[in-house]
């Protein structure tokens, strides 16, 4: 039944897509997060799924598509450009193989995530592939949520729809990714048109929420808890009860605590000490490995670069029996590890250059949606507290601009980012197809938003004048003083 489902809903989603272009879009957003493909059985797995609904969307969006507002971004430009770099780095990599093996999916996440602006020329249309995003990632969640509270977790042991370690259903990727699923989630559910918020949106919103929470539990991930933990320090920067919510989170702790599986709270623990765990330790020395490696390689050695280390290292174990510790000191080598680690993935593969190129794109989205956040909150107060001289929002007076949907949406975007930034410490996600999915949007909203700012100033100027225009008529006609202070005759 579930292969009969996926495939069903799968090409119902296409042939609808044949009226409504943009609905190929959706598609490929859902095959790429989903992999409905690697789930089915039947005829989905034999066929190239992925690159179907790419296909489709680009020709959906260039046949069919009105192209009248799509605008370009300075971010997608400097995608492009890093989309270039990668490519010239792959020609030249070191393991030429294993690099255009990773460059065959890294090249297409990027060319969405460039395209993707150019199709969201509406707030209904941000709306949706936000709302698609969160439903699809949400169905892993829940499944790993469930599993979870049936006492099936475990670090690398928790089972989603495939046994398969890759992407979202590996255990850091996803717990990183709910995380940062959680502010779009509030959003939708405060600000959502498709389903206007209602009390079935708030207690399925809510109900997400936990089963996002609920995923570094199930995965063991130390980056879940990390992640979860700067989301709630971020949440308290605008709240305007802290002490209550402070103390709400510590009691929710506390009370939660007892339930959690032993191996949890261990491996928990070792993140206060990096030599006790191997894994720790591993980290810190493929990323010593990686300074090492950039400094007589500054332009990286393309991708899979890190199947090139060879480490050496020392745990420390401390044993304890009554009064007496024991210290034990081991040497560890190992080779061929990964970089776990977005920032010395970028740095050991593309080098410097494509490290600043990585960092500039990250950290202008940050600033993009802080310069939003800022523009459009004041607007929204602004009409809401009635003080526009034209008794609308300095938006434009559109139902769009009033309901102070955007600057709640730049903020969510930004908190999303954060999140990632953050995990992305520990996990090597810097080509993440989901993330690039978030940055496209981040640039599909800005271009959006950067359109309406003129078009509204016209309006009002053109109301102002239409107003200014009928005074000026009215004093004339019943002879009252213009502006100059003169009369004219009856």
């Amino acid at each position: 039944m579930t292969n009969l489902a996926l495939t069903a809903f799968l090409l119902l989603l296409l042939a609808v897509g044949f009226r409504r272009p943009f609905l190929w879009v959706l598609a490929y957003l859902y095959v790429d997060i989903l992999q409905p493909q690697v789930i089915s059985w039947g005829l989905l797995s034999r066929l190239p799924v992925s690159l179907i609904c790419f296909v489709a969307a680009f020709l959906g969006w260039v046949l069919a598509d009105d192209k009248r507002d799509s605008r370009g971004s300075f971010r997608q430009v400097l995608m492009a450009l890093l989309l270039m770099y990668c490519g010239a780095t792959t020609l030249a990599a070191q393991f030429p193989a294993e690099a255009a093996e990773k460059w065959a999916w890294v090249w297409k996440a990027l060319v969405f995530a460039i395209f993707l602006p150019f199709t969201l020329r509406t707030r209904l249309r941000i709306e949706v592939v936000i709302l698609v995003m969160v439903l699809t990632a949400g169905a892993i969640i829940i499944s790993g949520a469930i599993k979870t509270l049936a006492g099936g977790g475990g670090y690398g042991s928790l089972r989603l729809f495939v046994d398969n370690n890759t992407g979202l259903y590996e255990g850091s990727i996803l717990s990183c990714v709910a995380i940062s699923l959680i502010p779009l989630i509030v959003w939708l559910a405060r600000h959502g048109t498709i389903f206007p918020p209602d009390w079935r949106v708030s207690t399925f919103a809510a109900a997400l929420i936990f089963a996002c929470a609920l995923i570094p539990v199930g995965t063991q991930a130390r980056t879940g808890l990390v992640c979860l933990a700067v989301l709630c320090v971020l949440y308290l920067r605008t709240a305007r009860r802290r002490v209550l919510i402070v103390g709400l989170m510590a009691a929710a702790a506390l009370i939660a605590l007892p339930f959690l599986p032993a191996s949890y709270t261990q491996r928990m623990s070792t993140i206060e000490n990096a030599q006790s765990d191997q894994s720790a330790s591993t980290r810190l020395a493929v990323w010593k490995w990686t300074l090492d490696y950039v400094r007589a390689h500054p332009f990286g050695g393309g991708f899979i670069v890190y199947k090139a280390n060879e480490l050496k290292f020392e745990t420390v174990t401390a044993d304890t029996a009554g009064s007496t510790t024991v210290i034990r000191a081991q040497e560890v080598q190992d080779s061929g590890r990964a970089f776990h680690s977005s920032y010395f993935e970028m740095l050991g593969e593309q080098g410097w250059p494509g490290l600043g190129l990585w960092l500039a794109i990250q950290l202008s989205g940050l600033v993009q949606m802080e310069i939003l956040r800022r523009r459009w909150g004041q607007r929204g107060r602004v009409a809401a507290g009635g003080k526009s001289q034209e008794g609308e929002s300095e938006g434009g007076g559109g139902e769009q601009e009033k309901d102070g949907w955007q600057a709640p949406l730049a903020a969510a975007l930004q908190l999303s980012q954060i999140v990632y930034l953050v995990g992305s410490l520990f996990v090597g996600i810097a080509f993440q197809p989901f993330i690039l999915m978030l940055v496209g949007v981040q640039c599909g909203l800005w271009t959006y938003l950067k359109r309406s700012r003129p078009n509204a100033a016209a309006r009002i100027s053109e109301r102002r004048g239409l107003r200014t225009g009928s005074t000026a008529a009215s004093a004339s006609a019943g002879g009252l003083p213009t502006r100059s202070g003169a009369f004219t005759p009856h």
